[in-house]
């Protein structure tokens, strides 16, 4: 790992998951490019703008730098990639976050009753996170150094939300596993993982409790907060045993306690447990 400070870009991170990794990645110095669409206060429904979580990654130590970016636009994400690398020389760590989730995900209904729009989590979402990796990746194997991760959950191997939401999340497990096998066969020193986070306190779910308590309100008990899967983002780069890791998906809880990171001075529970699920163990055969 380079000497000097580490370069992270994390994605849809003017709020929730994105914020929170952000800001645990300043908060161990990395150099961190937040990208999002939301630059103005009021321009999203929902408090939080990519200047403000640029602010708040350096106030926790790092240096925090806004790219308003819509991830749905190839050329903008192009120009991000070549603006960190002209600035930087390198891009250390991809954290794929950016994903265009609807309200209406949590309507009551089949999938065909709700709005075809769910269906955006397909680009901004599965489409977006290959699109930004496949321009870190021709600069991580370039500098023969690098880590890629997806935000994931557990909707990747159970109903959740509905089949977009679901084929979002597996798609980013996957993604993880296949692009470390390409790594592995191009002799890089480059990592892809994904991440299940459990039920975040952000503030779109923290609505949600409010708005529904009947519905939602048994996950107040069992919240983590955004900034604890950027801590185990840093922890499994610093990991030398990084490369034999590379293609899993980790359940975030569990990784905490790998690593013997808590989060609010607890330890989450993980889903294995409480819900017994756990990620898929992809069969190794090969096709070229």
């Amino acid at each position: 790992m380079p000497d000097q400070a580490a370069v992270a870009i994390v994605t849809g991170a003017s709020r929730g998951a994105g914020r929170g990794i952000a800001i645990a990645l300043g908060s161990h110095g990395c150099t961190v490019y937040v990208t999002a669409r939301t630059v103005n206060p009021g321009d999203h429904p929902l408090p939080g703008t990519v200047m403000e979580t640029a602010q708040a990654v350096s106030e926790a130590g790092g240096s925090g730098i806004a790219v308003p970016c819509d991830h749905a636009d190839d050329s903008a994400v192009a120009a991000l990639f070549e603006r960190v690398l002209d600035e930087r020389g390198r891009i250390d760590i991809l954290v794929n976050n950016a994903a265009l989730i609807h309200d209406e995900n949590n309507m009551p209904g089949n999938f065909w009753e709700k709005p075809l729009k769910l269906a955006d989590l397909l680009d901004v979402g599965i489409r977006s996170g290959y699109v930004a990796s496949w321009h870190a990746a021709r600069a991580m194997v370039r500098q023969d150094h690098g880590m890629i991760v997806f935000t994931s959950a557990s909707g990747a191997a159970h109903y959740s939300m509905g089949p977009t939401y679901g084929a979002h999340k597996a798609a980013m497990d996957k993604m993880a596993h296949d692009f470390a096998v390409d790594f592995r066969d191009g002799g890089a020193n480059v990592c892809a993982f994904s991440i299940w986070m459990g039920a975040l306190a952000t503030e779109r779910l923290l609505a949600m409790i409010e708005a529904d308590p009947d519905k939602f309100g048994h996950l107040r008990d069992h919240l983590e907060t955004p900034e604890f899967t950027g801590h185990l983002i840093w922890a499994l780069h610093a990991d030398p045993q990084m490369l034999e890791l590379s293609g899993r998906t980790f359940i975030g809880a569990e990784l905490g306690a790998r690593y013997g990171i808590l989060d609010q001075g607890r330890c989450p529970a993980s889903c294995r447990d409480t819900q017994g699920v756990a990620p898929f163990d992809y069969y190794p055969l090969i096709i070229r």
